[in-house]
């Protein structure tokens, strides 16, 4: 309905504001301690698919996408003496989706070290690299993210903002590219509904009640979210083991007055770290977050991950 009355957008940015200001800026003062510090409460199973989710306050939700969300995240700042340091996976789910899935063009993607919405589109379009547009790489990104969350030809319609027969085209064209990965989603979907359950990587189970549900929309959407599971859970996994390797490097290297791990947002780990120590303890957790899991396990794919700086969680640079 977005484009159909004039109203519609202003309805979307009154809500955008309205939770900026409920959420976050109206909330957050009033739970500073005295050092101005502010402690959010970690839940460990805080998602069905396995990712740690934060109450009193979600600092997990603080939105990046926008200009007015980046806004509230520059008032997050390091103490005198030390920085804010972000380290982040680099589109994490995608990289799964290859290896769990044995795409070798995706892998292949990986493996050059390529833009991945880049090198996609030039796949699907047939185009070479460089003759990718703006346009070419944002289809193929919508698609890319769309495809690890179930997403159809009317939701990619909507996303891309063109006919259904044009979705149609893009989406079969997409799955003849990467046939193998369409292959795999398929197979997650059956095993799903014979087994009732998805796994990890690393085996943890999911179970789906509503898989084998007699009524279609209870039985599609548990058959999306199963698509999604094994990678978003397989991420969630790792992020996990990432916090514990890097508390053992802490404690090893007898940085515990020097690091403080201070947020955990899904694919980003943010610590504080002492001026002076920033560029190595960055480059040794950056080593250790790449090694997770060991790419002879996952055809060659890393999870790659790099680190950012800066006296703000809003301005935070490589």
């Amino acid at each position: 309905m977005r484009r159909s009355h004039e109203i519609i957008p202003l309805i979307f940015e009154y809500r955008e504001l309205q939770k900026l200001l409920g959420t976050y800026i109206d909330a957050i003062p009033p739970l500073l301690d005295k050092n101005d510090r502010l402690h959010t409460t970690f839940i460990q199973n805080g998602a069905v698919t396995g990712r740690m989710a934060t109450k009193n306050p979600g600092l997990q939700n603080i939105p990046m996408r926008t200009e007015l969300g980046r806004a509230i995240r520059k008032a997050f700042i390091s103490d005198d003496g030390f920085v804010l340091a972000g380290l982040d996976y680099s589109q994490v789910e995608l990289r799964i989706a290859a290896f769990l899935s044995g795409d070798e063009k995706l892998i292949d993607i990986f493996k050059r070290g390529e833009d991945v919405h880049r090198a996609v589109a030039a796949a699907v379009f047939k185009v070479a690299p460089d003759k990718v547009d703006h346009e070419m790489r944002r289809r193929a990104k919508v698609i890319n993210f769309g495809i690890l969350y179930g997403m159809g030809v009317l939701a990619l319609k909507q996303n891309l903002c063109t006919s259904r027969d044009e979705a149609q085209r893009f989406y079969n064209d997409y799955f003849e590219t990467f046939s193998t990965l369409a292959k795999y989603l398929d197979e997650v979907k059956a095993e799903t509904a014979r087994r009732g359950y998805t796994e990890t990587f690393f085996g943890r189970r999911r179970y789906f009640d509503g898989i084998k549900s007699k009524i279609p929309f209870i039985r599609a959407s548990a058959e999306r979210m199963a698509i999604n599971a094994p990678i978003q859970g397989t991420e969630a996994d790792v992020i996990k083991l990432a916090m514990v390797r890097v508390q053992e490097y802490i404690a090893k290297e007898k940085l515990e007055k020097d690091v403080y791990p201070l947020l955990q947002v899904h694919d980003e780990l943010l610590y504080e770290i002492k001026k002076g120590k920033e560029d190595k303890v960055i480059k040794d957790i950056e080593k250790i977050m790449r090694s997770i899991i060991d790419p002879k396990l996952t055809h060659g794919v890393v999870l790659e991950a790099k680190g950012s700086i800066g006296k703000d969680w809003g301005e935070l640079k490589s």
